[in-house]
């Protein structure tokens, strides 16, 4: 087994940013399909489908991608880590099936809070389960101030869509709709342990990101198979190639997810790609504004204090510094 090297924290955190940045262009790509197919189910299909077909050209073109693929069976027939790891890739489909049936109701920017928050407060419970292949990390007093700084900033950040979002005015009847994105972003942290913990035994992410489409298309399939005999399938597929490169996006940020979190731990992987996340919406509206958005002070003072929270959750140097001043 040939265990990918580990990145130290100025270079892997960077570079969970950098994949956070396709994930606003993937919801803005899989959104206007969905819309035009009039079918999100459909749309979430051709987006794993084609995710699935470029990890299948990767996995056989590349070296390394063979090398991982020929190692996939024999990691799941040994039981070199829980076979429930396989299917790791649902937890994508839950994403996605929050994202088709939620964000009509809460709005992008309820929808995002939500996500978040579930993915904030497990990262640190995985960390501290020791479930992903970086072992057990700590909650320490500044990682928790930290998560809850991230989590504030935020809500401040996507604040300015409160006021215009759908059923604003009605809190009571956004609370079971607030429920699945909530847990679809608590799972993701799972999602991200379990595929830290193959890459390591597949030797390349390159793997482990296949074995995630291919457990979201299985899924995803079967869904829109009983969708479609239930209520017939949506508008015929669109010839503009932009509406296929969501699947592609996904797989960068699923990838560089699965590669980093043997270094940097589920926390602060999940907290990179938040940052990235938010920088990119924030590139979005500004260079590519859809209707609705909105870019307002405080979208901006939220991202930066989204930034300064995550430095602060990641960096070892508050708690150094508390110990020399001890001294």
């Amino acid at each position: 087994m040939t265990s990918p090297s580990r990145l130290p924290l100025l270079a892997g955190l960077p570079l969970a940013v950098l994949a956070g940045l396709a994930i606003p262009a993937q919801g803005r790509i899989n959104g206007a399909l969905a819309t035009r197919l009039d079918d999100g189910v459909a749309a979430s299909v051709v987006s794993f489908s084609t995710g699935l077909l470029v990890m299948l050209l990767i996995s056989v073109l590349l070296p390394r991608g063979r090398a991982g693929l020929a190692r996939i069976l024999p990691a799941v027939r040994t039981r070199a880590f829980p076979r429930v790891y396989v299917m790791a890739g649902g937890i994508g489909a839950i994403f996605v099936f929050a994202q088709s049936f939620t964000v009509g109701i809460l709005g992008v920017a309820l929808f995002t809070v939500a996500t978040v928050t579930g993915q904030t407060l497990s990262g640190l419970l995985v960390d501290r389960l020791g479930i992903g292949p970086a072992g057990r990390k700590s909650i320490t007093g500044i990682r928790v101030v930290g998560c809850v700084l991230t989590i504030a900033a935020v809500a401040w950040a996507v604040s300015p869509r409160f006021a215009g979002g759908p059923g604003a005015t009605d809190a009571g009847g956004l609370v079971l709709p607030l429920l699945l994105p909530l847990l679809a972003g608590f799972l993701m942290s799972f999602q991200q342990a379990m595929n830290g913990t193959a890459t390591v035994h597949y030797g390349t992410p390159i793997a482990a990101t296949l074995v995630n489409f291919v457990a979201g298309c299985a899924v995803l399939w079967t869904v829109y198979g009983i969708k479609v005999a239930v209520a017939g399938a949506g508008n015929p597929l669109p010839a503009e190639w932009w509406y296929y490169i969501g699947g592609p996006m996904g797989c960068v940020f699923i990838g560089v997810g699965a590669l980093l979190v043997r270094s940097l731990g589920v926390l602060v992987t999940g907290l990179g790609m938040i940052a990235g996340q938010l920088l990119g919406s924030l590139a979005l509206d500004v260079a590519l504004p859809a209707p609705g958005s909105v870019v307002a002070p405080a979208t901006v003072l939220g991202t930066v204090l989204t930034l300064g929270a995550i430095i602060l959750a990641t960096l070892p140097w508050p708690r150094g510094a508390l110990r020399r001043q001890g001294r």
